[in-house]
């Protein structure tokens, strides 16, 4: 019996040494992967957006009726030149909910940037670079530039023109947080080409219709907060062809804001039908901070 003890012993020690060797390695490798990785996703946030370069981010801020996707030519052309690139997701619920929410993106973004906004994107940036010093340059790209307390709504109807209009918006009801029911607006599929981007071709119209991202109706009535281009320089690009925001609008805006201008034949989607001469723009605001 002595005998067999004594062959069993050294079995469950040899076992006890494997499994503590396992232990020790499973430790180990936690330690490097601790270490390799960000300590929260607010950190790996930063670190993803973090500028070691020369040059500023350029952030870009898609409108109503888009998504983000509608940068893609204008993002190659950004890119290809060296610039870092961020195209956040708009909400679309509200002027100070979207503000609040791409003001947050900013936060994350280190060194200067260059805000952009296209149509409704205008407004949104107009509130979300308010108080952030890393925002050097506001571009707006056939956008609104709303004064403090103004509306989209109310600027549409001082300049008569657009094609937003109750007969061709589709609404459509969603709920929200506080249970109440708010209304989204869609461009009727129908008109979506002659009022959102007439000089892209019928295919790839269909195809914007089809994947609009709908607005809070509410937002055309939502009064504007403190005005960023009142101390950041700005430029525009005014669409002379645009059909949902009047060209006569745009330049209003732009020049009460003494915003650097051009001005293209283009439709509201300027940056899908034309994204050379809206890069280019970009680029202006960009290097006028050298």
């Amino acid at each position: 019996m002595n005998i067999s003890r004594t062959a069993r012993s050294p079995g469950r020690k040899e076992a006890l040494l494997a499994a503590l060797s396992v232990i020790i390695s499973v430790i180990i490798l936690a330690g490097i992967w601790a270490s390799a990785s960000p300590a929260s996703p607010a950190a790996a946030a930063v670190a993803a957006h973090h500028n070691n370069g020369t040059k500023p981010t350029i952030v870009l801020v898609h409108g109503a009726f888009a998504d983000a996707s509608g940068w893609g030519g204008v993002i190659t052309r950004l890119e290809k030149d060296g610039y870092p690139v961020l195209a956040p997701a708009n909400p679309l619920r509200g002027v100070a909910t979207d503000s609040a929410y791409i003001a947050s993106v900013l936060a994350t973004v280190r060194g200067p940037i260059v805000l952009v906004g296209h149509s409704y994107g205008g407004e949104v940036i107009t509130n979300a670079a308010t108080g952030n010093t890393n925002v050097k340059a506001l571009v707006y790209i056939a956008a609104f530039a709303p004064a403090r307390g103004e509306t989209s709504g109310g600027i549409l109807a001082k300049f008569p023109g657009s094609m937003l209009t109750p007969q061709n918006l589709i609404l459509r009801p969603f709920p929200q947080p506080d249970g109440s029911t708010g209304e989204d607006a869609y461009i009727n599929p129908s008109v979506f080409r002659e009022a959102f981007c007439a000089d892209c071709s019928a295919r790839t119209a269909a195809v914007m219709a089809a994947t609009q991202r709908p607005a809070a109706l509410a937002t055309l009535s939502e009064p504007s907060g403190v005005p960023a281009w009142k101390t950041i320089p700005s430029w525009y690009l005014v669409a002379s062809q645009d059909h949902a925001i009047p060209p006569a609008a745009e330049r209003f805006m732009a020049d009460r804001m003494h915003a650097h201008t051009v001005q293209i034949n283009s439709s509201h989607a300027a940056m899908v039908s034309h994204p050379g001469p809206v890069a280019d723009l970009i680029l202006s605001a960009a290097q006028a901070l050298r």
